[in-house]
């Protein structure tokens, strides 16, 4: 592991996530550009001391030396969006599969270069967007996939938060400090945080590309530099239009993402706070309640889910869906069999790059006077 050292939030939800399923076992790392706090975390962690660096540079070249059956085989990147790339570049080229935070990089243009490093290097990326991990999502998938809703006409997904309702970075708030400041995070704030999150979302189960776009991009909270709210019109393949909703200024809300997708003979409707539950809409008969662990879900539900209905599975078990999902995928190609398509359905490069392009267009278009603009990757 890279980051996620003492303090940090999303390297403990990372390990916790990995080790869910006895699949992957932390066995070296380089927790913090500081080396003192990098030693201090793999102490805690239980590690070897000889397999606990100072940076990062010096994990990829140590363990690279290693023999093959005693190095590690997966990196998985926990840092600040402006040192997701550089690791994941040298990880690559240095002949380990990475695993890496979102958004993937810090710009487009570190994007499409890290798409270059994956095809040339013939190495695996996941990137851990955590909601496609849910199974009812993985079945609302699937269902709209089959054309039982007919064809998509309308799509809503909306995150809402209200932790930066303050001016939070401006005190002890490690993780309000690095997500405001456009030095680490980019050229986006909620944007970036979690409106890629509601982006791949929309494209993930919808199965539809956005092709142009339209923002209202604000920054509420005075002294704020980076972006805490906005509102993006969308135009999809085949037709279809959204709606993505993302703030961080919304006063009392968590984390309740909420998708919501239209057809012509049904929708469907997903949110976090119930997220055994999907609700399946029709226009000429009554709503379905699916239910995660029942035997009438697909195979892509079931294989996302680990216990019998009734007994709730959450962010957790959906951010170890990633990593359990590539880890079979990697087992599988050392046997050399083909993973299932259960398996090799995890977030990668492809959808890193759309993330950070939504970044890209949807500021460019909140700046622009312009209507309506071009999605381009």
């Amino acid at each position: 592991m890279i980051g996620g050292g003492q303090g940090a939030f999303i390297g403990a939800v990372h390990r916790m996530a990995a080790a869910l399923d006895g699949l992957y076992e932390l066995t070296a790392g380089a927790f913090s550009s500081n080396p003192d706090t990098s030693r201090a975390t793999g102490q805690e962690l239980g590690l070897a001391p000889d397999r606990v660096y100072g940076s990062y540079q010096e994990l990829i070249a140590q363990e690279a030396q290693r023999p093959a059956n005693g190095r590690v085989q997966v990196i998985s990147i926990v840092t600040p969006n402006h040192l997701h790339f550089a690791p994941a570049k040298l990880a690559l080229e240095s002949g380990f599969d990475v695993v890496l935070d979102k958004p993937m990089t810090f710009s487009l243009a570190e994007a499409k270069e890290l798409r270059s490093v994956v095809a040339a290097t013939g190495r695996r990326l996941c990137l851990t967007h955590t909601y496609t991990g849910y199974p009812m999502l993985k079945e609302a998938r699937q269902l709209v996939a089959s054309g039982e809703l007919g064809a998509i006409r309308k799509v809503y997904v909306e995150y809402p938060q209200g932790w930066l309702s303050n001016f939070e970075e401006g005190g002890s708030n490690k993780q309000a400090a690095w997500r405001t400041d456009p030095a680490r995070s980019g050229v986006a704030g909620s944007m970036g945080d979690i409106g890629t999150h509601a982006f791949n979302l929309l494209e993930y189960v919808s199965g539809l590309q956005t092709t142009q776009l339209c923002a209202d991009i604000n920054t509420v909270v005075p002294g704020r530099q980076l972006d805490d709210d906005g509102a993006v019109l969308l135009r999809l393949t085949g037709g279809a239009s959204g709606v993505l909703v993302a703030t961080q200024v919304a006063a009392g809300e968590e984390n309740n993402v909420r998708l919501r997708i239209y057809g012509e003979k049904g929708g469907l409707d997903w949110q976090q706070a119930d997220a055994n539950t999907l609700l399946v809409k029709w226009l000429d008969r009554p709503t379905e309640i699916r239910r995660t662990g029942a035997g009438y879900l697909s195979a892509a539900a079931r294989h996302n889910s680990r216990i019998p209905a009734g007994h709730p599975e959450g962010y957790l078990e959906a951010f170890a869906n990633l990593y359990r999902n590539f880890a079979l995928t990697l087992l599988a190609e050392q046997t050399g069999q083909p993973a299932s398509p259960e398996a090799q359905d995890y977030p990668g490069i492809e959808d890193g790059m759309r993330g950070m392009a939504f970044i890209e267009n949807v500021i460019a278009s909140g700046r622009s006077a312009q209507k309506w603009t071009e999605f381009t990757v």
